[in-house]
């Protein structure tokens, strides 16, 4: 009951925050377009013939950066539609997959095709931040071609916000709050804050490998986390320590991966949303194949994943919510004013969880939990210090952990246990509530042209 007071608490002191905010907000997106202006740019000039060769290049620029952030095939090609609109070619359109697209710039007798892939890595939250303001402003004829073209590339060279050390101890710092969430006792959650700090100096240290490492990288990962844990537990260190297995590997679970895929698929692009699928299945079964093989390296004594022990009290997960917003704005460099926004957004997202999961049970909580989030990042980057939608979203969706009990049945699979069906059939439904929620959600965000995917 106390969990339940204090959501309730929590909706409640986030609709009047974002109620006296209202009048501070921009209706459009035409102060996030300013704010792109650099240097030397100069807006889009529509007397004389379109130039269907920069369009192009431009469109380019902009799909990369946006696969590349992490943004849905549809989302991308309703913004290369709009640029290619605002600069005369009316009559382009884009082919968007999830690690690349074709533009064809089309209009007043000119046609240009191109192909391009989207580049390695990933980008850190302040970079995405960036990126949506340049997008807003390419789309509303704010910057020309070559001026979008430029800023991107200086985007793309921007330093992090925080530097490696302090992003290992942020990552540290995360996996400990996620351990509270997950049920950890004060033995686990400074288990789960070691191993933290290890995966976190791992990550950092593999952004300079090459991508076809990776799945060599996630497994090493996976085994020497789940290696520790195993043998603490047969150690005797207690059930209580279990938290510490998942929490250091949230950010290589494919939750968001996953859910993307499932939200690509009802919306009817078949050829992406498979794609994803597909990548997601094969991360889960990498990870799960480090667990495994660590088991079969040691012996993994009997306990269940599903027990959730209260035994930090009711107000400890509240707390971990706040640690845990601070911890992954440090180890994902979001923007230094956008930490209160993200922080109300991860409090409405655990708050709506919390109270979905009382009235509804648990995979229909998640559908809650999104349903309530997409429209308050949308509101949240209307703010003239708010963060771009996808950087509040992204640490939200996080905290519904979907790809957990993925994990978990894919281990099962692999370990052959008999329960592994229902684990693998409750991550399906967990990641269709989801996607279910943010696609009821975006009506309103998009409405804004304010997409959280």
């Amino acid at each position: 009951m106390t969990s339940m007071f204090i959501a309730i608490a929590v909706l409640l002191a986030a609709a009047v925050v974002l109620l006296s905010a209202r009048q501070r907000a921009e209706r459009d997106i035409a102060q996030s377009a300013r704010s792109a202006a650099i240097t030397g740019s100069r807006p889009v000039v529509t007397e004389g013939a379109p130039d269907a060769a920069a369009a192009l290049a431009a469109a380019e620029a902009v799909g990369s950066a946006m696969i590349q952030a992490g943004y849905s095939v549809e989302t991308v090609q309703d913004v290369l539609r709009d640029i290619a609109r605002v600069n005369s070619l009316p009559e382009s359109d884009a082919v968007v997959f999830p690690n690349a697209l074709l533009f064809s710039a089309r209009g007043h007798g000119q046609h240009r095709t191109g192909a391009v892939t989207s580049g390695e890595g990933d980008l850190l939250l302040s970079q995405i931040d960036e990126v949506q303001r340049t997008v807003d402003a390419a789309r509303t004829g704010v910057l020309d071609p070559p001026s979008t073209i430029e800023r991107l590339a200086r985007i793309r060279r921007m330093p992090p916000t925080y530097g490696r050390v302090l992003r290992v101890v942020g990552y540290g710092f995360l996996s400990a709050a996620l351990s509270v969430l997950l049920g950890a006792s004060w033995t686990g959650v400074a288990l789960a804050t070691a191993l933290g700090l290890v995966t976190g100096t791992a990550l950092l240290v593999s952004e300079r490998v090459p991508r076809r490492y990776g799945a060599l990288i996630t497994v090493a990962i996976a085994f020497f986390v789940a290696l520790a844990v195993f043998l603490l537990l047969r150690a005797g260190w207690g059930s209580g320590i279990l938290a510490a297995l998942l929490a250091p590997l949230v950010v290589l679970l494919p939750g968001a991966l996953l859910t993307t895929a499932v939200l690509e698929l009802s919306t009817g692009q078949m050829i992406s949303g498979a794609g994803r699928a597909a990548a997601g299945a094969m991360q889960l079964v990498l990870l799960g194949a480090g667990i495994v093989t660590a088991g079969a390296l040691v012996g993994v004594p009997d306990f269940d994943f599903s027990e959730h022990p209260d035994l930090l009290g009711p107000i400890a997960p509240w707390i971990a919510v706040g640690v845990f917003g601070v911890a992954i704005s440090i180890h994902r460099c979001a923007p230094r004013n956008s930490l209160g926004w993200m922080l109300l957004v991860l409090y409405v997202a655990y708050a709506a969880q919390v109270l979905g999961d009382l009235l509804v049970g648990g995979v229909l909580s998640a559908l809650v939990g999104a349903l309530c989030v997409t429209p308050v990042t949308a509101l949240v980057a209307r703010q003239p210090s708010g963060p771009a939608a996808l950087v509040s979203f992204t640490p939200a969706f996080w905290l519904l952990v979907p790809g957990a009990l993925g994990l978990v049945g894919v281990a099962d699979v692999l370990g052959g246990d008999a329960a592994a069906g229902a684990s693998l059939v409750a991550t399906l439904s967990t990641m269709v509530a989801i996607a279910l929620g943010v696609l009821a959600g975006s009506s309103l965000s998009n409405r804004m042209r304010r997409p959280a995917l």
